[in-house]
């Protein structure tokens, strides 16, 4: 089945970068964390499908958009402001929360049940730079760059705490959770996979180290789908997590950062060449089936219904429907 790239929406254009540093987990003697220019180029973005809204995240602060109609986005909010950059979002739709990875700023939890006026809940300072989470139970899986995976008890969001840590061999971008399993994409030890049945004493299993640099990680039935930067889509056989293997590659023209997985599609961010859009129906022969090149450089990606939304760097967030 082929996939064509029917239409596109850019609807953030680009804003200053935020260049400011934070110490995690305190402010330096005498100086005091007020407030920043939050807006920047986007690395994340995330859809609420119930209420038809996307979490952009631009900078160090996120943008809620409504998308009821793709061909004319309106801005709901800009009032989420972190202390560090947004690399990573998590939502969770029950509860009506948005988890942040802020960088520097560490773990942050909001809550959106008012997209016109979104609160903070709490947040958990981490010891390295927070760039992918993923949250499952009551726990959120943090990639904390060079301290690997963090392990957060998000039980109560007003106070999160950490309660177990896995350091990873490299520096951890990207974390997908499934069973009692995380997989985390650690950019020069390629992709970990950590036991994390009980949370407080994770310990990997096995990984396999993946040729280029490992960004971005989805799990989906047996398979572990891998960004793996020039070295493209990595296709990863997990029936066994204690012997992962290889089955598949397809390589990108550019640098695979993100990936989302949906039916019998890859949709891979690959930076300077956009959107690839990848057939893994059969994941030992993956294939290219469509593209867009975007104008900036894709990092995120995310997958619902027949829409794929974008998080394009300084060209901000590109909505494309898809046709198949």
């Amino acid at each position: 089945m082929w996939v064509v790239i029917f239409s596109i929406i850019q609807i953030i254009n680009e804003f200053p970068v935020n260049k400011q540093k934070i110490k995690s987990g305190f402010d330096p003697l005498n100086v005091h964390f007020i407030g920043n220019w939050p807006f920047g180029p986007s690395y994340a973005a995330i859809f609420d499908p119930s209420r038809n809204l996307v979490f952009l995240g631009s900078g160090g602060g996120v943008y809620i958009l409504n998308v009821s109609s793709p061909s004319n986005p309106v801005k709901v909010s800009e009032k989420i402001h972190t202390r560090g950059i947004v690399y990573g979002l998590f939502y969770e739709s029950v509860n009506k929360r948005l988890y942040i990875a802020a960088g520097q700023g560490g773990l942050e939890i909001w809550n959106i049940s008012n997209p016109k006026n979104p609160s903070k809940l709490g947040y958990c300072y981490t010891a390295g730079a927070s760039f992918g989470v993923y949250v499952s139970k009551n726990y959120a899986y943090v990639a904390d760059g060079e301290s690997g995976l963090k392990i957060i008890d998000v039980s109560n969001p007003s106070s999160p705490s950490e309660i177990g840590n896995y350091d990873t061999p490299g520096f951890s971008r990207g974390v997908y959770v499934s069973g009692n399993y995380a997989y985390v994409a650690d950019d020069t030890a390629g992709l970990r996979i950590i036991d994390v049945s009980i949370p407080s004493l994770p310990s990997e299993v096995g990984y396999y180290d993946t040729p280029g640099k490992c960004c971005g990680v989805y799990v989906s039935g047996s398979y572990a789908y891998v960004a793996d930067w020039d070295a493209g889509l990595r296709i990863i056989n997990i029936s066994n997590p204690s012997s992962p293997y290889e089955i598949g590659y397809y390589d990108t023209p550019d640098s695979a950062f993100g990936v989302y997985v949906s039916g019998s599609y890859a949709y891979v961010a690959d930076g300077e060449s956009g959107l690839r859009i990848i057939n893994i129906s059969n994941p030992s022969n993956p294939y290219e089936v469509g593209y867009y090149d975007t104008p900036s450089y894709a990092s995120g990606v995310y997958v619902s219904g027949s829409y794929v939304y974008i998080a394009d760097g300084n060209a901000g967030l590109l909505i494309i429907k898809i046709k198949q």
